[in-house]
């Protein structure tokens, strides 16, 4: 039975492969995730070790506020300069070093824009001279205050040189420096993990890094000759007490590692989601691959029953034809995948300004996966055929038989309970009736949806496959590609659910996104009442910001009735971390913003008083006058009481504060600025003069409000566009299995074709049949698709009603594409399949058994 499974393999060879292929793509995305994911792990676990090496402990102020990476840079408040020495006075302390150290420095290039940063820190900090890490490679030490050196990586992204005039921005605006020097880094090394390093000297590093001079914000300590690290870090923590966090230069790298893995592991489950995807479209594929195949071995298994071979027996065959093709794939799939992977983390380390990356390697869990994901996907998909081989009876054998259609009604009900059971699973996910597993519910009610419609599409495949084929009918072969296309429901549905599954999900975040950039674009053209925006866009932790000075003088402007500034933060508020706004004309709140009195006065707001949205208040039971402990990133705690609560549909910040509290800020300027006109003004006379006013703050610039709001809409393309590129491999698999199910229907046909041919069918006519044959199923499925699509797209709509998203979009153009996408797909995918069939020989053909 061994030799015989073998040799039935190798016979069809040509045909496994195909549908191995599909596990291939699949495996391949899994493994490429495990090998990203793991360089770009080791490589930041070098570069930290790199940047804390020369440190035995440091000590930093406690930061008053606790921020995620997604949320900012957490401040490390400054403290005063005597600290350092009365760390020297430590015993074990060899030296002590007051850095004044953050996040934020952005150097403007020769040309006039900001160097970029997409992740690594801009880090500005006072010159404490050369050591085994850091090198001067030109110039010499900053000296005077308008003199700075780079690092050789900042130095090449802004083409900037030794001498040359430069402006920084930090939490001051704008101020020239001059290049005096560039430094690199030890192994030649032209920045450590892609940061950007201003040096300044220490008192203009603490006046614009820390805002204010006579302070740092950490200590480097050296540990004496005889004294460890952990033994020096434990006499620091007990003589400085609490209000500083203490740690040697090891945990400090553990740690950074440890955060920056905790995104990693966020971004590999995003990455294995798509990867499920196409596993599953490759199911599709695999399971109509054997079922052919099954079909088209009835006699062959018929007779091996004949001559003793029990069911298990051929059960056992099919598995391992199964196992082989699973084996085979998940090696290439492997191999693929740590090509990938290695594309992926060069690009990510190119886009992260040239990241040296650690050694391209293969992570056990990627050999796991791939290996564990390929067998398990192939075995799976196999099962059920292989089960429907046990069961043909040995007298098969002894007639011409063909596997006759058995009746759809329990493959429709198990269809129906499970359509039903996916519909239930999504509403409690987004009615948020499922606990704290709202995102599992929801992806189990997606995935039953997609098996429950995959089990209903036989029932509709000949109905709706007639009503398609009707076009192509005016046409001998286009009538036979239409009935050739429904003569098997059960091929032609799993073949279309393949590509239904892709479809439907690139239709259902279509109509997701673009219903939300409706809701808001309209939420804002009705709300926001400021002719002209200023804002930049935000390409690291730091939202861009831009010199309070603007609005006062843009406030002169003729025609301008108010120039309003928003500033923004995270703060504890009564202990919970929540956002705080602050606005430079409180009035701005009501007039621009559209905001509604629930109590109180929301026109004005004193130094020690603030604004609460209303369900804010409600949420923490505050009134006007109740009071709160705030505390911001900088300084100390202080008391506010409620002195007004709001409603608004565009403002949605919790908090707001009065504007004297900003320089407690993380970024104490303005992030954006709002200009309303006066009634008559025209934006273009007005709006040039607010550009002049931003010259000095490049990272923003000032739009009229379409502008501002599409430019906001757009971002959301920028996302439909990743996923969408994301989802085209599990499109890819789809186009395999259309292909796949084309080449071995072909060779099913093949005694049929050879009689078409014999009676006057040419080589262009069959060609014909077999395309129109692959367009039906095609577009079938993904006219399914968008169909489901669009449900599931509606029903996250409907469930986002109270969040803001209103508006129902359905974007009929993409969905137009899509179906003639759809067809284009089926002409491609019929090429070899017709190709074979038209230069089928007639009388070979003929005489096939």
């Amino acid at each position: 039975m061994l030799r015989a499974t073998l040799k039935s393999l190798l016979a069809r060879k040509v045909r496994l492969i195909l549908s191995g292929l599909a596990v291939v793509l699949g495996v391949m995305f899994v493994s490429g995730a495990f090998v990203l994911t793991d360089t770009l792990s080791r490589t930041f676990d070098q570069v930290f070790a790199d940047a804390y090496a020369e440190v035995d402990v440091n000590v930093a102020s406690k930061p008053n506020v606790q921020v995620s990476e997604a949320e900012g840079a957490p401040v490390n408040p400054p403290f005063p300069a005597e600290t350092v020495q009365e760390i020297r006075a430590v015993p074990g302390v060899a030296d002590a070093v007051g850095l004044a150290l953050a996040d934020g420095a952005r150097l403007i290039g020769g040309d006039g824009k900001v160097v970029g940063s997409f992740g690594p820190p801009q880090l500005g900090q006072n010159w404490i001279g050369e050591s085994d890490v850091v090198q001067l490679r030109e110039g010499r030490e900053p000296r005077a205050d308008d003199e700075i050196v780079i690092n050789a990586g900042l130095a090449q992204a802004g083409k900037v040189n030794v001498g040359d005039r430069v402006g920084v921005l930090t939490l001051e605006p704008r101020r020239d420096f001059t290049v005096v020097g560039v430094f690199g880094y030890s192994g030649g090394r032209d920045s450590i993990g892609g940061s950007s390093e201003i040096h300044f000297t220490t008192a203009v590093a603490q006046e614009l890094m820390l805002g204010e001079t006579g302070t740092f914000n950490s200590v480097s300590v050296t540990a004496a000759d005889g004294v460890s690290d952990t033994t020096l870090r434990d006499d620091l923590a007990a003589a400085l007490g609490d209000r500083f966090v203490v740690k040697t230069g090891e945990e400090l790298s553990k740690e950074m590692s440890a955060a920056f893995e905790e995104g990693l592991t966020f971004f590999n489950r995003i990455l294995l989601g798509f990867a499920a995807v196409a596993l599953l479209v490759g199911t599709f594929l695999i399971l109509n691959t054997f079922s052919i195949i099954v079909a088209q071995r009835t006699k062959e298994l018929a007779l091996l029953r004949a001559v003793g071979a029990s069911g298990r027996q051929i059960i056992g065959s099919v598995v391992l034809e199964a196992v082989a093709v699973g084996l085979l794939a998940s090696v290439f799939g492997l191999a693929a995948g740590v090509g990938v992977g290695a594309l992926l983390a060069y690009l990510f380390g190119q886009f992260a300004g040239g990241l040296e990356l650690a050694g391209i390697g293969v992570p056990v869990s990627a050999v796991v996966g791939a290996f564990g994901v390929g067998l398990l996907i192939t075995v799976v998909a196999a099962l059920l055929p292989a089960l429907r081989a046990a069961r043909i009876p040995p007298i098969a054998a002894m007639q011409d038989v063909a596997t006759p259609d058995r009746p759809l009604t329990r493959v429709t009900v198990s269809g129906a309970v499970i359509t039903g059971a996916g519909a239930i699973l999504l509403a409690l996910g987004l009615t948020d009736n499922a606990g704290g597993s709202a995102l599992a519910v929801i992806l189990g009610g997606v995935l039953a949806t997609f098996i429950g419609v995959a089990l209903l599409t036989p029932l509709l495949s000949r109905p709706v496959v007639a009503l398609l084929g009707a076009v192509f009918s005016f046409t001998v072969p286009g009538k036979l590609g239409r009935l050739n296309s429904g003569r098997n429901p059960r091929r032609t549905a799993i073949t279309a659910a393949a590509l239904m599954v892709g479809i439907a999900l690139v239709t259902g975040v279509t109509v997701i996104l673009d219903s939300a950039k409706s809701s808001l674009s309209g939420l804002a053209q009705d709300n926001l009442r400021a002719e002209l925006v200023i804002a930049g866009a935000q390409s690291g932790p730091r939202p861009p910001s831009f010199d309070r000075d603007v609005l006062t003088e843009a406030a002169q402007i003729p025609g301008v009735r108010l120039a309003d500034g928003e500033y923004g933060d995270m703060a504890v508020v009564d202990g919970q971390r929540t956002w705080v706004a602050a606005s430079s004309e409180p009035a701005a709140l009501r007039q621009i913003f559209g905001a509604e009195p629930v109590a109180g006065d929301i026109d004005r707001i004193g130094a020690d008083q603030m604004l609460v949205r209303s369900e804010t208040a409600t949420g923490r039971g505050w009134s006007v006058g109740s009071t709160a402990t705030v505390q911001l990133a900088r300084g100390e705690a202080r008391t506010f009481t409620v002195s007004g609560i709001f409603t608004s549909e565009v403002f949605t910040n919790p908090v707001v504060l009065p504007e004297s509290v900003t320089a407690d800020f993380t970024i104490p300027n303005p992030i954006q600025g709002f200009v309303q006109l006066e009634s008559g003004t025209a934006v273009d006379e007005v709006l040039p003069r607010v550009e002049a006013l931003l010259a000095d703050s490049p990272e923003v610039s000032v739009a009229d409000r379409d502008a501002f709001i599409e430019q906001q809409a757009g971002q959301l393309d920028t996302l439909l566009t990743m996923i969408q590129i994301l989802l085209a491999l599990a499109i890819v698999i789809a186009v395999l299995g259309i292909v796949n199910t084309l080449a071995l229907s072909v060779l099913e046909r093949t005694r049929e074709l050879g009689l078409l041919r014999a009676i006057g069918l040419r080589r262009g006519q069959t060609m014909q049949m077999i395309t129109v044959e692959a367009v039906v199923i095609s577009v079938f499925g993904a006219l399914l698709g968008v169909v489901v699509g669009t449900g599931l797209g509606a029903a996250v709509v409907r469930a986002l009603r109270e969040d803001g998203i209103t508006d129902l979009v359905l974007p009929w153009t993409q969905m137009g594409i899509f179906l003639g996408l759809a067809a284009l797909i089926g002409v491609v995918a019929a090429a070899l399949p017709a190709i074979r069939a038209a230069r089928i020989n007639i009388l070979g053909a003929i005489a096939h058994d």
